[in-house]
């Protein structure tokens, strides 16, 4: 299966140093990842990076550039996100072997595994912007629509919420 927005690199292009690389979605391939991840609309996907060859595989990094319509988790109302995220990837061959123990540094990267000749920047970017989005999006109208549909808001829950109300008796 192809994805919805494939930007593949060979890995015979990929040279010693650095190469930057500039990568954008169409209205197409914004759409069908739309369709993919749940939003309502993707309105724009960019990434700049620098890839390059290390000891263990080849490295991304760059920052990832996008505006996009969620659903509100309680109304479904639309709810416009902008995401800039910064990232690093490091693309490996499949099979290859990770320690069981690792030791965790700045330079610890996201891995992707990939297989044949080639790697998926743009897989990689639409997989950057969807754990980016914020999970539970809300519309200014959804704590309304909570109360009418009589849950309660999180202050008034949990462990907590005695000890709230002594507080307010100060």
């Amino acid at each position: 299966m192809t994805p919805e927005f494939s930007r593949s690199e060979r890995l015979d292009a990929i040279g010693t140093g650095e190469r930057r690389v500039a990568i954008e979605a169409d209205a197409e391939e914004r759409k069908a990842l739309a369709r993919r991840f749940g939003l309502i609309a993707i309105d724009r996907l960019v990434a700049q990076m620098a890839v390059r060859r290390d000891a263990t595989g080849i490295l991304a990094r760059g920052h990832l550039s996008g505006a996009v319509v969620q659903p509100c988790s309680v109304t479904g109302d639309p709810v416009p996100a902008t995401v800039e995220e910064e990232f690093a990837i490091r693309f490996l061959p499949e099979g290859e072997a990770m320690a069981d123990e690792v030791e965790l540094t700045d330079e610890d990267c996201d891995t992707v595994f990939y297989t044949g000749g080639s790697i998926d920047l743009g897989e990689a970017a639409a997989e950057t912007l969807a754990l980016a989005l914020d999970p539970f999006p809300r519309s200014p109208g959804a704590e309304a629509a909570l109360r009418d549909a009589g849950v309660l808001n999180e202050e008034a829950t949990g462990p907590f919420a005695a000890l709230a109300k002594f507080k307010k008796l100060d």
